[in-house]
């Protein structure tokens, strides 16, 4: 998640279990670009014990074959590109989602990263750009390269986050390739994981938003698994873990207000999870003590709390 997987990020969410495998925020790839050292960072210095994946984001072809050798210098489990960045600035210069508008291309990218890779290839996609019908043309092409792993989020491009998630994709793109299949998209709960695993068929689970909301929805999952009971956090867990995001997140030095503004980012994927009053407070906060002061009324308690969003779909 770009602006969000850095390494002060993964070194919160794995004190709470954190995921089997991390993704590198995106490397940004042009014929100029060098590799970013705040993302080299979280490799060279991972915390969490956990392999940890290098994300490409770009379209020339002979860049992205220089970074991913770049890349192989460095203690990465997998080279990945990135198909599925719905953000407008990304898509409209023909990255990210906006490559799955050109087939040919993205055969002819992936194509020259097989060759270039010597380690395990994976690409993350969505279904397609504007049309879930899109997806019978990529999947020939994903199943003509020896990829290692893809991941499916179950959404068009221009449907970006709305409900929709076309989880019957996912499940045929599982019985279709060769290679094990990641779903990803609008995972909320151990027992829907689960649900997910089982109707889908796919090997694993990609959790982007919903790390963020709940970094104990790992550990739930795997205790699901293991037919054990789910723990839930309390509200009281919840502010612990905001103090612990704050901590690791902030800067010495930067203004207040700046410190606010990038508290809200993560504010507003737990909001998803507690409720709409905590949501339109937090959101209107501009200094420090009332950020505090409107996650206290929110968060003070010892009641469990499940973490979904009011939209599951």
């Amino acid at each position: 998640m770009q602006d969000v997987t850095t390494l002060e990020f993964m070194r919160v969410v794995s004190r709470y279990g954190g995921p089997d495998v991390y993704w590198t925020e995106y490397f940004r790839v042009h014929a100029v670009s060098t590799l970013e050292k705040w993302i080299l960072d979280s490799i060279d210095n991972n915390p969490t014990g956990r392999p940890v994946i290098a994300q490409m984001i770009g379209n020339d072809i002979p860049s992205l074959v220089r970074t991913a050798k770049e890349l192989q210098h460095h203690p990465v489990a997998a080279i990945d590109l990135n198909l599925g960045c719905p953000a407008p600035i990304v898509y409209r210069k023909c990255a990210g989602g906006g490559l799955l508008r050109e087939p040919q291309r993205i055969d002819a990218i992936i194509g020259a990263l097989r060759d270039a890779v010597t380690i395990p290839f994976t690409v993350k996609t969505r279904i397609g750009f504007h049309s879930p019908a899109e997806f019978d043309t990529l999947l020939p092409i994903f199943a003509k390269h020896a990829i290692d792993l893809l991941t499916v989020h179950a959404r068009t491009v221009v449907q970006m986050y709305r409900p929709g998630v076309r989880y019957d994709l996912i499940a045929h793109a599982a019985r279709e390739l060769r290679c094990p299949v990641f779903a990803n998209g609008n995972v909320y709960s151990a027992t829907q994981a689960q649900r997910l695993l089982a109707e889908t068929g796919v090997r694993g689970l990609m959790i982007g938003r919903g790390a963020i909301r709940s970094p104990w929805l790992f550990d739930q999952i795997r205790a699901q698994l293991r037919g054990e009971i789910v723990k839930l956090a309390t509200g009281r867990q919840m502010l612990s873990y905001i103090h612990e995001l704050w901590d690791n997140e902030i800067t010495p030095g930067v203004k207040e207000t700046s410190q606010v503004q990038r508290m809200k980012k993560f504010m507003n994927y737990i909001g998803e999870g507690a409720n709409e009053k905590f949501l339109h407070d937090i959101r209107r906060v501009e200094t420090t003590a009332d950020f505090w002061r409107v996650c206290e009324e929110s968060f003070a308690h010892d009641q469990p709390m499940t973490l979904e969003p009011e939209s599951r779909v």
